[in-house]
Formats: C-alpha cells, sequence, structure tokens
C-alpha cells in the first residue's frame, strides 16, 4: 500500500496570515518526503476558510523543496476552471517537478466557489466531464480541434510547455456521484475515494460500481486501480492515549458543524472510531482498521490529513513517526501496490540531450 499526505489548506483562525499557514503547508510536505511518505497533496477550494485556490502554485514551491515525493492535487476543480489554462498550469508543474505529478480531478464541492465562477448545479457535471475529456487530449496531443458547450472552440491549437509525463495519470475524486465514477470507468482511469464523511457502505457501493463500469467498457479487470481517504489520524503507542488526546480535537469539530446548522454523522469519537474511516488509536488498531476498508474497497493507495488538525507540532510529528515505523510497514506488506513512476532526473536528460552538454 501507498501513503499520502493530504492538505485543503483550511484556517480556522481568521488572525492568522496567510503566508504562515502556506509555509506550514510546505514545511509538513518536506517532513512527509523525509519520513518517507509516497506522496504529498494539495485540494483546490475557492472560498473561505480555505487557501487553497491554487494548488500549481503550491505545489511548484513543494516541487522545489523535495525531490522524490509524489505531489497530488486533491482535487483539481476541472468543472470551475479553463481545461486550457489547467493544463498549461500542470504541465509546468510537471516539467518543474521532474515528472511527479499526479492528478485527481473532480467536480468540487461548495456553494460559494461555484458561484464565483458561474457554474450552477444544473450543469456542474456536464462541465466537469466536458472539461476533462478536452484536458485529456490537451496532455496527449500536440494540436487539438476541438468544440464544446462552455468554452470557445479550438482549430489546430498548439499548448505549451508540452508535459514530461506522456501520458500523465489522472485520478478521478469520487464522493457520492455515480457520474464521476462512470466518467473513471470510461477512460480507464483510476478512481479515488473521499471516504470522508459517512460510513463506509455508500463508498464501498460506489466502488463496487466502478468495478462493474470498468468491465462494461471492456478494461481488463486487474488493471482497475482505487485509493480511499480517511477522517481523521492519530496514533499513539495505546489506544487509551490516543483517544484521551484526540478527543478535544474531535469535540471541537463536532461543536463546529453544529454551530453551522450540519448535524454529525458520528456524534462522539468512540462512533467515529467504529462506523467512520477516521484512524485514531494504537498502530495494531489502525492496522486492523485499514484491512477491514481495503476488504471493502480493495484500495492499493490512501491519504492521512497532512495538518495537526489542533495537535501540535511535536505530537503530529510523533504521530507520524508512528505511523510510518509501526504502521505502513506491515501494510505495505500486506496490501500489494503498484509502484508510481521514478521521478525523472531533469539536469541529466538536459545534459544528454543537449549536443556538446550545456552552454
Amino acid at each position: 500500500m501507498k501513503f499520502l499526505l493530504i492538505t485543503l489548506i483550511a484556517e480556522k483562525n481568521a488572525q492568522r496570515p496567510a503566508h504562515e499557514r502556506l509555509r506550514e503547508v510546505v514545511d509538513n510536505a518536506v517532513l512527509a518526503e523525509e519520513l518517507g511518505f509516497d506522496g504529498f497533496g494539495v485540494g483546490e477550494r475557492h472560498e473561505r476558510p480555505f487557501f487553497s485556490s491554487s494548488p500549481p502554485v503550491v505545489l511548484s514551491h513543494i516541487a522545489a523543496v523535495t525531490a522524490r515525493i509524489r505531489l497530488f492535487t486533491a482535487v483539481t476543480t476541472l468543472s470551475l476552471l479553463d481545461p486550457v489554462r489547467a493544463f498549461e498550469d500542470y504541465s509546468t508543474l510537471d516539467n518543474l517537478s521532474g515528472g511527479r505529478l499526479e492528478l485527481i480531478i473532480g467536480k468540487g464541492n461548495g456553494a460559494a466557489q461555484a458561484k464565483l465562477f458561474h457554474v450552477t448545479a444544473d450543469d456542474q457535471w456536464d462541465r466537469n466531464r466536458e472539461s476533462y475529456e478536452l484536458f485529456r487530449r490537451l496532455w496527449r496531443e500536440p494540436k487539438v480541434t476541438w468544440e464544446g458547450r462552455f468554452r470557445p472552440s479550438l482549430t489546430d491549437a498548439e499548448t505549451w510547455p508540452r508535459p514530461l509525463q506522456q501520458p500523465i495519470r489522472v485520478w478521478h475524486g469520487s464522493a457520492t456521484s455515480r457520474e464521476s465514477v462512470d466518467l473513471a470507468a470510461r477512460f480507464g482511469d483510476p478512481l479515488f475515494s473521499a471516504n470522508v464523511t459517512n460510513p463506509i457502505e455508500p463508498y464501498a457501493e460506489l466502488i463496487r460500481y466502478y468495478r462493474e463500469r470498468w468491465a462494461h467498457y471492456g478494461h481488463d479487470p486487474a488493471d482497475a486501480l482505487v485509493g480511499a481517504g480517511s477522517a481523521g489520524f492519530y496514533a499513539a503507542r495505546t489506544s487509551q492515549e490516543a483517544i484521551e488526546t484526540y478527543r478535544p480535537l474531535y469535540d471541537a469539530r463536532i461543536a463546529l458543524f453544529r454551530q453551522v446548522g450540519v448535524e454529525p454523522v458520528f456524534p462522539t469519537l468512540e462512533d467515529a472510531v467504529e462506523r467512520s474511516s477516521i484512524l485514531v488509536g494504537s498502530p495494531q488498531q489502525i492496522i486492523d482498521k485499514v484491512h477491514r476498508y481495503h476488504a471493502e474497497f480493495g484500495h492499493e493507495v490512501m491519504h492521512l490529513h497532512a495538518d495537526g488538525d489542533g495537535l501540535t507540532d511535536k505530537q503530529h510529528r510523533a504521530s507520524l513517526e508512528l505511523f510510518q515505523s509501526e504502521v505502513a510497514p506491515i501494510l505495505r506488506r500486506d496490501i500489494p501496490s503498484r509502484a508510481f513512476p521514478e521521478p525523472l532526473d531533469i539536469e541529466a536528460s538536459v545534459v544528454t540531450s543537449s549536443p556538446g552538454g550545456p552552454s
């Protein structure tokens, strides 16, 4: 199994400067690589309280201070974006990072950001599908002629720079909708389940549907690739210590939900540990729970929260270190996963491709 850390760059403290929060994200990505995580993901949201409106910029900074870790978007909201502009940004990032980019695309959530980009509930899925179909072609074809509903047509359009990865792997984020699942299956793309809000059953049903549609479109069932998330994370030596430390953080989250009029699906931490994808407990408890989810999902990749969520820096780092020392090795052994591409040596490729070497 492969492991990612992912952040939406939420900032609940309105007094905290954006540059401090963004620096924390970069520092967490460096820590993720240092500890041996396989990937680091940055979400995309265009509304309060998130500072994640520009994932390619944040990931480009992370690319400059890391060397190995895969760089994920979580998700790229193609229903809101011009696919040509999105291609240019991410192709540039792919080149700068040495081919370490992994895209997760999706419709996106949030009424405020939909209003900001003039997207409606009636057209959001059509926009997502159409944008992805064009985006996919731009990545593969040096010249594209295309016509759609939501952006001007293209005639022999060239897009630069051309990407380093040919082609890039694009995951499809899925929370509740069959539209995203069917789109992933139709194109033979991997699926990433955003299984963070509800019990396991609706997500397992969507993944089963994905595998059904995958076969329907004529793909080899053995090639289907699934990732899944987690609704929170804290590992400690004992379950008692983990619960005691994490309870105030969880109770604060529940209070915030109720403050904005949202009734929580899991009202207590014990209920969340039992029925949600949250990973709070001893190493063995976390291993057992991931195995239980894997039995339903068959996933090879999973994410943890990159942010401390109220933990001290010391607690956060200790929890991640414990995961990597006592949880990850067991899950890597027990759950085989396909390899991620190796980063390319950009400097070496420039030297070997330039007659006479660098000028």
